[in-house]
């Protein structure tokens, strides 16, 4: 009797301490090939910042196609292993059926989607957003990429390829209590504020926005730029007037102080409003006085347009009927559709970019490293300026052979240690500020003024992402907002974005051929192989009685 309370005993402790264990040294295994289940170092240094409950809630819930299923579970999964990493982390997934306007003045639009089902196609509406709470602070994100893609089953690889990245990114945003601070330069006739609102105004949804004029060289220019160096970033858009060297020196000593900065230039004056207003225009030089600038940094943006066959439409009026106008969408291969580098973290997934009468950059060697982000298809001429541009010339036969000049590049990052432009040479002022050299910093180059333009709809700021008149979607803005993040990011988050797996997807057209095949397999032949196995067992059993 003592024996069996012995081992009882024994066996009641080795128990407990398994469960304390189990308790103390939680763990869980990714088994997949590509590790899709494994946070990322900056996924992992994000969460562990979550101090009080974070409610995430998916509106994926209900019934949609089985492809998005897909999706659903994928989410579902990897919200699972942030909550495992951090149990502060509640994940909820609802119907959105019940609070469709709810969320769409949220800013959470539906998705249409085609589903082929035994070889029959319909429509099926989904609501692919979640929804991040943390205190007072909201964020929502898209489970869809905005991408162009080929088929769904692409657009799925895109979607559960940018989880770990939309939703660390989106945490990121909630809890920072510092925003970074972004100066929008003025003073040398940058764009205007309502050209730029599509763009600058989900800008502000993450960082702070401050409109800063370089005039204020004129009355104290060590001033300025002291006051423009507790910014972190400024962006100069489409600026038509010269920079003095006070203003050059200006943002020259703010890069070399570790400012960063987003370029969006244009080294020729032509633009799209007066060609319509006219039917043509005289496109020539702009001297902006910054070539000696960008020069020391390693580019040179050149005075020539680009044409390029894969370009986006403009609406060209094609004859009457009635009395009233016909509009046709016509390729104007003065804006070029151009696709984005695909192994970088700014333009992996992003949409192709509408470019406006856009520059070429040559690229000079030196220290800096140089990654293109923008670059043109082969089919490109190089149209010298000045030159007069008739709206008429888009009738024209094209003649593939004049279309030679190869791939263009519109779009640069510059990554490195720069060099002051005024390094050895005499200074517009002083300041105790003066380097010689930044130490690490970056800028992102772009020959196109108008890439982050939006047009207007009734006097209102429309969506860059689209054209008003031809219902094109283009990746415009995608690129500028990544542009911005991964010049401001310290922590490297956006690298999640060159993410890549390989999702096996179900062969449908296959599948609904040979359907009868493996319902036959699945189905039908286990049952015929199960009622012989009954009846040879039935036989033998009546064969080995019989005999006794």
């Amino acid at each position: 009797m003592n024996k069996k309370i012995k081992n009882t005993t024994i066996l009641v402790i080795i128990l407990i301490a398994l469960n304390i264990a189990n308790q103390s040294f939680y763990k869980r295994f990714d088994l997949t090939e590509d590790k899709r289940y494994t946070l990322s170092e900056t996924t992992k240094n994000i969460i562990s910042k979550i101090d009080e409950n974070l409610f995430v809630t998916v509106y994926l819930e209900g019934d949609f196609p089985s492809e998005f299923k897909r999706l659903q579970i994928e989410t579902r999964q990897y919200l699972e292993e942030l909550a495992a990493e951090n149990p502060k982390i509640k994940i909820n997934f609802k119907n959105p059926d019940n609070q469709r306007e709810v969320l769409i003045k949220k800013g959470m639009m539906p998705s249409q989607l085609t589903v082929e089902e035994d070889g029959k196609l319909s429509e099926a509406i989904i609501f692919p957003w979640a929804e991040i709470n943390y205190g007072k602070k909201t964020a929502v994100i898209s489970l869809l990429p905005t991408s162009i893609v080929a088929s769904q089953e692409e657009q799925l690889q895109k979607a559960i390829e940018n989880l770990e990245y939309s939703f660390s990114n989106a945490i990121h945003s909630v809890y920072q209590k510092r925003r970074k601070k972004i100066a929008i330069l003025t003073g040398n006739g940058e764009l205007e504020d309502i050209y730029q609102y599509s763009f600058l105004s989900e800008v502000a949804k993450k960082y702070r926005l401050a409109k800063f004029t370089l005039d204020s060289v004129t009355i104290d220019a060590a001033q300025t730029l002291d006051d423009l160096s507790h910014l972190d970033l400024a962006i100069i858009t489409k600026p038509t007037e010269k920079f003095t060297e006070k203003e050059k020196f200006v943002l020259d000593q703010f890069i070399a102080n570790g400012g960063k900065t987003l370029w969006m230039l244009d080294n020729v004056q032509a633009d799209q409003d007066s060609l319509g207003n006219t039917g043509k225009m005289l496109a020539y030089p702009r001297d902006l006085n910054l070539t000696d600038l960008l020069f020391t940094y390693g580019v040179r943006i050149n005075t020539s347009l680009i044409k390029d066959l894969y370009a986006a439409q403009i609406p060209v009026a094609t004859g009457q009927i009635a009395n009233q106008p016909q509009f046709k969408n016509l390729d104007w291969f003065y804006h070029p559709l151009v696709n984005g580098n695909p192994n970088h973290a700014i333009t992996k997934n992003v949409s192709p970019v509408r470019l406006q009468f856009a520059n070429q950059i040559d690229t000079l060697k030196n220290n800096i490293k140089k990654t293109p982000l923008l670059v043109s298809s082969l089919l490109t001429q190089k149209v010298g300026t000045p030159k007069i541009i008739a709206l008429q010339s888009i009738a024209e036969e094209v003649v593939e052979k004049d279309y030679n000049n190869g791939h263009q590049l519109f779009a640069v990052l510059l990554e490195g240690e720069f060099n002051s432009a005024y390094k050895n040479r005499v200074r517009p002022f002083e300041t105790p500020l003066f380097r010689e050299h930044s130490t690490k910093n970056k800028m992102i180059i772009i020959a196109d003024g108008d890439v982050g333009k939006n047009q207007l709809l009734k006097e209102q700021p429309y969506d860059l992402a689209k054209d008003k008149w031809t219902n094109q979607q283009f990746g415009n803005k995608d690129f500028l907002l990544n542009a911005v993040d991964y010049l401001l990011d310290d922590s490297g988050l956006i690298n999640l974005r060159n993410k890549s797996l390989q999702i096996k997807t179900l062969d449908k057209q296959k599948a609904f051929k040979e359907r009868t095949f493996w319902q036959f397999l699945n189905v039908i032949l286990p049952l015929i192989l199960l009622f012989v196995f009954g009846f040879i067992f039935n036989y033998l059993r009546k064969r080995k009685y019989s005999r006794l």
